[in-house]
């Protein structure tokens, strides 16, 4: 993870985090990390989005992939895909992306073990409002990506 953080943008790896901040502190609410697909023209793959457990039905993850895609169409991405497993424990996984608009376009039988495919999703992207800077309603806490998630210096 250390030699694509210190990559950045050459790793192919683009790492936003999602923080809440006030005045005196910062959380983390959850990262996204996602890039262009390699020997394509404008298709992006999201390799990872994770929100923390008890953020969950929160809206971070639907802010956090609404940044993805806005973001991908910025660098000129027209489609994004997304993999995951179709183990029971991913339901909330996929019904996630299929409520985001997403559409289940492949499944590879038994990709990660038997018994467990590999579901791939695919959304075309259009041009968009541009991202803004959301407050909390019930706080004073401003939610904001943070830029690029880059490594710490020793």
């Amino acid at each position: 993870m250390d030699e694509w953080l210190e990559l950045g943008e050459h790793s192919g790896y683009l790492t936003y985090v999602l923080e809440a901040r006030d005045a005196d502190s910062s959380e983390v609410l959850g990262y996204v990390s996602f890039g262009p697909t390699p020997l394509t023209e404008s298709t992006f793959d999201l390799y990872w989005i994770a929100v923390d457990k008890s953020k969950h039905r929160g809206g971070v993850g639907k802010r956090l992939l609404k940044f993805t895609e806005e973001e991908t169409v910025r660098r000129g991405g027209k489609m994004l895909l997304i993999e995951t497993s179709s183990q029971e424990t991913y339901g909330g996984t996929i019904q996630f992306y299929e409520k985001t608009g997403y559409e289940l376009v492949g499944k590879i039988p038994e990709y990660y073990k038997p018994g467990d495919d590999k579901l791939i999703f695919a959304k075309r992207l259009t041009q968009s409002v541009p991202l803004d800077r959301v407050a909390a309603a019930d706080t004073s806490i401003s939610r904001e990506l943070v830029a690029e998630a880059t490594p710490q210096a020793p």
